[in-house]
């Protein structure tokens, strides 16, 4: 296993929309072995998830996984080990709520984006097994941010708000207290 390089805001592979793979691609030891870096890198980061294009390889791959102990994102919910191959999202109900949320691929920058409540996710694992699942609160969000990846939108993007902007020092310093207040509702709402 590899640690890859991670794309910053501005490389123009980030604004790609990702290709799909095949079931026969999907299968080979190239891609079994990118899925690999892939959490490799994730994990070493400390992110709760990443997505091809943001390793300059623009396919239709994200990995999510939110450990208990992640020092970025301490108050998220669980999500175990998850590998979405060729995702669709489609939001569930008009429920929304707002996310601060940060980026390996943006580094030391935050920002308020609005994030659906509820979504249907529906994807192939890393062995090509379908998927069809409702995620709900933190983790749509989480599971919307990977996937806006994919086609080639970065999260800054959907910041209504630029006063929300904020380096990640100055959020622990101004406002990590109200939203982990906030956010900590989501989690009591959708328990997740």
């Amino acid at each position: 296993m590899a640690i890859l390089k991670i794309a910053t805001l501005g490389e123009p592979v980030l604004r790609e929309r990702a290709r799909e793979l095949s079931l026969e691609e999907l299968a080979s030891p190239r891609w079994q072995g990118f899925i690999d870096d892939l959490i490799q890198t994730m994990r070493d980061a400390d992110g709760a998830g990443l997505a091809a294009n943001q390793v300059f390889t623009p396919v239709q791959v994200a990995v999510i996984e939110v450990k208990g102990d992640n020092p970025r994102y301490p108050y998220k919910p669980k999500i175990p080990l998850t590998v979405l191959v060729n995702p669709t999202l489609t939001p569930i109900g008009d429920e929304s709520f707002d996310n601060y949320e940060g980026c390996l691929s943006v580094p030391d920058l935050r920002g308020v984006v609005k994030r659906h409540a509820r979504v249907r996710a529906r994807y192939l694992d890393r062995t090509g097994q379908a998927h069809d699942v409702e995620v709900k609160g933190v983790s749509a969000g989480t599971f919307q941010h990977e996937c806006d990846h994919l086609a080639g939108t970065v999260f800054v993007d959907r910041v209504t708000d630029p006063s929300t902007l904020s380096t990640w020092r100055n959020w622990e310093r101004h406002h990590r207290a109200a939203f982990i207040e906030q956010i900590t509702k989501v989690v009591e709402r959708y328990g997740s």
